[in-house]
């Protein structure tokens, strides 16, 4: 065989890092791992740096929930599904037992579990529909505000407009009909929750699967690196399987360092009720505000707030990730209907993670990683919003079922 018999890849350039972001994120990542170690404790400031590790995965394996979705209803392509099934699978077989158990080493240990009814129902539909307007999920607000999307900055303050309104309502919306939470650990055991989850979560990977051989006769594989050796690491794209993995066991790591699995919109609530005190609304005489969890983080600093503390690093993590890959690039000049569907999508995504107790992290990843099956009355909910998302995109100018 000559050399000529096995072409030598088309790599792209090296990757030239933007230098001022990469230094400002890096240094706010740094900073802000010894200002919270020394306002609150180490635990917090670690997850302050999970929080960065998350986003630097999201970042660079483009891993979002809008864009996967999107693409198997609009091009039958399920790469980014599968994607999914499997990290939230790999995050079950720890968590269902770890759950179970209630604690490890002292520390407390809380499932993502909720009341199956209309609220999550209602809530996850309205999130499916806003987070296709919107341009992005829970996570993929974070990351791409923190890659320097201007459009996604507008997603992310009316996302918590949205989630302060949903404090109001949520008390009128858990009186509506409704399950209790429900654990499959619980009802099941532990063998058999892990099992038939495991069993539903390769279900849905074989329907993706099979629409998708049905459409092209084949399964899009996953693209070789673009860059060679292991500079692709600094610089990106991360394969989507292996970076589904990574988040499962960052995942994993939450909940032993938080006590709770990953969730991203309780604080996006919380910034927004603090942010409407100082503008004079009395949020802390809402009933929300006045249970137990709330109540002690409206009274106490973000930086206590476990969410929020992970949010503020997923976004410098992506930060200091689209500067190392030399691709933060701020776009200011956004039309007008596309900042439109932008706002719209930002409340509805808000309003509709209060009412379903949370977005694609806490609900869909955390909550059926948890064996909780409201998860999955989310999931369908807001798979179907997300269909209607798709088909209302193009009347903001945005791509859709209008793509060729």
């Amino acid at each position: 065989m000559t050399d000529a018999a096995f072409p030598r890849p088309n790599y792209l350039p090296p990757a030239i890092p933007d230098r001022a972001p990469m230094l400002v994120a890096a240094t706010a990542l740094v900073a802000g791992f010894l200002l919270i170690a020394w306002l609150v404790d180490l635990r917090q400031a670690s997850l302050f740096v999970l929080g960065g590790l998350l986003g630097a995965t999201l970042y660079h394996a483009s891993f979002g929930f809008t864009g996967g979705w999107r693409r198997m209803v609009v091009e039958k392509r399920g790469r980014g599904m599968r994607a999914q099934m499997l990290m939230i699978a790999v995050a079950a077989v720890a968590m269902i037992p770890l759950l179970a158990a209630g604690s490890l080493g002292g520390q407390a240990l809380a499932p993502a579990t909720a009341p199956v009814g209309v609220s999550v129902l209602v809530g996850a539909a309205i999130f499916g529909l806003g987070m296709q307007l919107g341009g992005g999920c829970g996570s993929g607000t974070l990351f791409t505000v923190g890659g320097g999307s201007s459009r996604m900055l507008v997603t992310l303050a009316f996302f918590i407009v949205g989630a302060v309104i949903g404090t109001a309502h949520l008390p009128w919306w858990l009186a509506q009909p409704s399950l209790p939470a429900i654990s499959l650990g619980n009802e099941i055991g532990i063998g058999s929750a892990i099992l038939a989850t495991l069993a539903a979560l390769g279900l849905v990977a074989l329907v993706t699967a099979l629409i998708e051989h049905r459409a092209h006769g084949n399964l899009e594989a996953e693209p070789a690196p673009a860059r060679p050796g292991w500079t692709w690491i600094l610089s990106g794209p991360w394969p989507l399987v292996g970076a589904g993995v990574l988040l499962a066991l960052l995942n994993i790591a939450t909940l032993l360092l938080a006590g709770h699995p990953w969730s991203v919109t309780f604080g996006f609530g919380l910034w927004g009720a603090k942010a409407a005190q100082v503008a004079g609304i009395p949020v802390e005489t809402w009933e929300f505000w006045n249970w137990p969890g709330p109540q002690r983080a409206l009274s106490s600093s973000v930086l206590a707030d476990t969410v929020s503390v992970m949010n503020f690093g997923i976004i410098l993590g992506a930060g200091l990730a689209a500067s190392l890959a030399g691709k933060f690039a701020p776009k200011v000049a956004v039309p007008f209907l596309s900042m439109l569907a932008a706002a719209i999508g930002g409340i509805l995504m808000g309003y509709g993670a209060r009412l379903s107790f949370g977005c694609n992290i806490g609900a869909l990843f955390s909550g059926i990683a948890s064996g909780s099956l409201h998860g999955w009355l989310w999931f369908a909910a807001a798979f179907a919003g997300s269909w209607v998302g798709v088909w209302a995109r193009p009347l903001f100018g945005l791509d859709g079922f209008a793509k060729k």
